[in-house]
C-alpha cells in the first residue's frame, strides 16, 4: 500500500462530496495525467467502485482510489482542502515534485 496521507479538512470536504451518493464503495479517484506546462496534473473524480488498475486506501471513512500508474508520481504526497479567499479546492505536497509552473496547475517529478 502506498503511503498517500488525508488530511482532516481533505477528509471531511471528501465525505461531503460522498454524502450525495448513496453508493457503498464510493470514493475519490486520484490519479495524474500528462498537464500543463510542467508536464503532470493531479485527476480527481468521484467513482463507485474501485478497477484492478487502482489501489484502495481507507482513512478516516472515505475511500480513496488511486491509479497504479501515478503510484511513483505521487506516493508519500499529502492531500489537502483550502477554502480560502483566493483559492477553493484540493491541495497536494507532493516529495517527489522537482518542479512547479508558475500557475500551480502542473508539477514535474524527476
Amino acid at each position: 500500500m502506498t503511503n498517500i496521507q488525508i488530511t482532516d479538512r481533505a477528509v471531511a470536504q471528501i465525505k461531503e462530496l460522498l454524502a450525495k451518493h448513496d453508493k457503498p464503495n464510493a470514493g475519490i479517484r486520484l490519479g495524474t495525467r500528462t498537464y500543463g506546462c510542467s508536464g503532470m496534473g493531479y485527476t480527481i473524480d468521484l467513482c463507485e467502485e474501485a478497477s484492478t488498475e487502482e489501489e484502495l486506501i481507507e482513512t478516516a471513512g472515505v475511500k480513496l482510489y488511486v491509479e497504479k500508474a501515478s503510484l511513483p508520481y505521487i506516493a508519500g504526497t499529502v492531500m489537502d482542502y483550502e477554502d480560502t479567499k483566493f483559492s477553493t479546492g484540493f491541495t497536494f505536497s507532493n516529495p517527489n515534485e522537482t518542479g512547479r509552473c508558475g500557475c500551480g496547475e502542473s508539477f514535474t517529478v524527476g
